[in-house]
Parts: C-alpha cells; sequence; structure tokens
C-alpha cells in the first residue's frame, strides 16, 4: 500500500523557517518523483516544488524560488521541504504527493498523496 506523510508544520513567526518531511512507503522510491503542494482556505491547491529521485532533479514554481530548498534523502525514503523567511501568505496546509513525473505545478497529474500538515505564520 503506498503511503505518503506529511509531518513538520506548526505555528511559527513572520520570518522564521520550519522544516517539513514527507514519509514515504509502498513504491519503489528510487523511481518516483515526489512534490510539495499547498492549499490556503479558499483556494486551489499550489505547486511549490518537486524533485525526481531517479535523478535528483529538482524543480520549484515561483512562489517557493529563492526561500523553499527541496531535498531527498533516499536511504530514509524521505523527502524534505526547508521554508525559510516565512510570511503570512505562506499560511496553508502543506501536502506531499508522488508520481513517476515531476509536474511541479500540476498536482491533478499526481497518483498518491498524503494527509497534509498545517503550516501557520504569523505576522
Amino acid at each position: 500500500e503506498v503511503q505518503l506523510q506529511a509531518s513538520g508544520g506548526g505555528l511559527v513567526q513572520a520570518g522564521g523557517s520550519l522544516r517539513l518531511s514527507c514519509a514515504t512507503s509502498g513504491f519503489i522510491f528510487d523511481d518516483y518523483s515526489i512534490g510539495w503542494f499547498r492549499q490556503a482556505p479558499g483556494k486551489e491547491r499550489e505547486g511549490l516544488s518537486c524533485v525526481s529521485n531517479s535523478d535528483s532533479t529538482t524543480y520549484y514554481t515561483d512562489s517557493a524560488k529563492g526561500r523553499f530548498t527541496i531535498s531527498s534523502d533516499n536511504a530514509k525514503n524521505t523527502v524534505y521541504l526547508q521554508m525559510n523567511r516565512l510570511e503570512p501568505e505562506d499560511t496553508a496546509v502543506y501536502y506531499c504527493a508522488a508520481d513517476l513525473l515531476c509536474w511541479v505545478d500540476r498536482p491533478m497529474n499526481y497518483d498518491y498523496w498524503g494527509r497534509g500538515t498545517l503550516v501557520t505564520v504569523s505576522s
């Protein structure tokens, strides 16, 4: 059974940092890409970043460039999203998802999703 579990969310002040983790199981990690997305109340799900575990290529959308960094620990089957200089506008539920390809801005293309983790940034 494919499972993804996002964790690491919480309450942080503006300007602070958080590192999210996406623990995975049930599939061959090296064959898949893992993407990070977020969804704020009343808004559509938004792509942030993706890593292709087969060749370690990373992708970022404009919302994540310069502040967020994706990384992958193949030994632990876990992907991380380091988020720095957080802003109140970053408040959302953050999700990770898995697919064979890296669709950084197309959440509808992902086959597998984990439950999200809430990030709240206070001003």
